[in-house]
């Protein structure tokens, strides 16, 4: 860096102000980091799992980075298709400086800084040097060494409810001081997206019955078995079923349909589709009653087109990284639904997130409708999902949400990833955060009152969330 230069990622990056800088430094950065929502794999840190490479650490499980590469037009071989590492991380070397304003360039040399130490640009000329110099610290820098760095208190994993939770239950097993708490997620999503393939179903429900011990040939069965499940998720400290759905079903609930799907698949029949949403329906309502009645919470995400291309379909396979924005409509069968429960007397905390920014209002707005005795925002709009969580995503989120809603209430961000590295991005958010509130302060429309200001930053970076999932004790929901 030459003289007079403005440095690259300085301490100070996206805080512009004093009081701004004061927050982060003294309030945000020093809270610990509860992510409710990660797709990190359980078993990495049961094992402790060691990174042969920083291909592998970086870039085997991360989708947002294969996007870019293909993008880039780097060939699938050196993407998902098991080149040498050292080849893949080459070519992400290269990709990385057409990413000019994607948030993947800012996490990344954050990523480099918080873990490695390591501030020069990621390009082709500094490629084989951070390659080496990361590949050396590797042998220290485990799963659990990793989370521990970046200050993980609580994570909550995403899990099948066929799955058996071994990993958690040695984690459970195994914790001692130090190690944050990893909580399993009960995501029943191959209901509804397995249906189409009767074959598939029928074999993820056969793993059902043997985690369970629930023989699934009806509604009222398949019922019984996800409800064992869920015990067997809450035994373990399950505090969370999520849901990721195209967009939740505008119709009447029939659990005769219903009933009839499951039969139909048993047969190995495909249903059709106005058929399915009717048990998409049933697994929903299933899941919020549970809930409510364990006090715990359930989380939507609307909005994902999957899959969208056939080539990577068929060559890489489900969910690696060929998906976008779905144009739904998304008000009509949401609202049915938080409706339906509370007529019922039994809607749980929900956490919403929306994919399409035009929804942004729709989902804080419908979020703020609802409200119950002693809970802080029973429903919550949730944090800037996927596409969103950008700088000007989090920004337009934060902005839209303090309008409309109770910025004092938010449950804050999580990294919905598969890299343990995708931690920085609560520092990103973080930082976004405190540049909003000491702007403020600084035009004079909120008090410079620093102890009152230090406890709104820590509640929406972490006190929020563990309040919300009930992993704190507290008086106040």
């Amino acid at each position: 860096m030459g003289a007079g230069e403005p440095p690259f990622l300085d301490d100070d990056v996206l805080l512009s102000s004093p009081t701004a800088r004061e927050l982060f430094h003294g309030t945000a950065r020093l809270a610990p980091i509860v992510d409710f929502h990660s797709h990190l794999a359980a078993a990495d840190i049961a094992e402790d799992r060691v990174y042969e490479t920083l291909t592998e650490l970086w870039l085997s499980e991360d989708h947002y980075a294969w996007r870019a590469m293909r993008l880039a037009g780097v060939d699938e071989a050196l993407v998902t298709g098991g080149a040498d590492p050292w080849d893949t991380f080459a070519a992400w070397a290269a990709t990385m400086p057409r990413l000019v304003g994607n948030p993947l360039y800012l996490w990344g040399h954050l990523a480099l800084r918080r873990v490695f130490g390591i501030h020069l640009a990621l390009h082709p000329g500094t490629a084989r040097e951070i390659w080496d110099e990361a590949n050396q610290q590797l042998p220290r820098l485990r799963a659990r060494a990793l989370l521990a760095r970046f200050g993980v208190e609580l994570l909550a994993t995403t899990d099948d409810p066929g799955d058996d939770l071994a990993a958690h239950r040695l984690l459970r097993d195994e914790r001692r001081a130090g190690m944050p708490s990893v909580l399993p997620t009960w995501r029943p999503d191959e209901v509804h997206r397995l249906l189409a393939d009767p074959p598939a179903w029928n074999a993820w429900a056969d793993r059902l019955e043997e985690v369970t011990g629930v023989a699934v040939g009806d509604l009222s069965s398949l019922n019984a078995a996800l409800e064992a499940s869920l015990t067997r998720f809450g035994a373990l400290g399950g505090r969370c079923s999520d849901h990721g759905l195209l967009c939740v079903p505008d119709q009447e609930r029939d659990e005769q349909v219903a009933d009839g799907v499951v039969r139909l698949v048993r047969r190995g029949v495909r249903p059709a589709p106005e058929q399915c949403r009717a048990l998409t329906l049933e697994v929903l309502w299933l899941a919020a009653r549970r809930a409510y009645e364990d006090d715990a919470v359930v989380q939507l995400h609307l909005g994902a087109r999957r899959d969208v291309s056939p080539r990577l379909l068929a060559g890489v396979g489900r969910d690696a990284g060929g998906d976008s924005t779905a144009d739904v409509r998304q008000e009509p069968g949401l609202r049915r639904l938080l409706t339906g429960l509370e007529s019922a007397g039994c809607l749980p905390r929900t956490v919403l997130y929306n994919l399409h920014p035009a929804d942004d209002a729709i989902f804080a707005t419908l979020a703020g409708a609802f409200s119950r005795p002693g809970v802080r925002a029973l429903v919550q709009w949730g944090p800037p999902w996927w596409f969103n969580d950008n700088e000007e995503g989090i920004r337009r989120h934060l902005a839209t949400l303090s309008a409309v809603g109770q910025l004092g209430a938010f449950v804050g961000m999580v990294t919905d990833s598969r890299s343990v590295l995708s931690m920085v991005r609560h520092e990103v958010f973080r930082r976004i955060l405190c540049e909003i509130i000491g702007r403020q302060v600084d035009e004079s429309r909120l008090p410079d009152d620093r102890p009152w200001l230090s406890e709104l930053v820590s509640d929406v970076c972490s006190g929020n969330a563990r309040r919300y999932l009930g992993t704190e004790p507290s008086t106040t929901g």
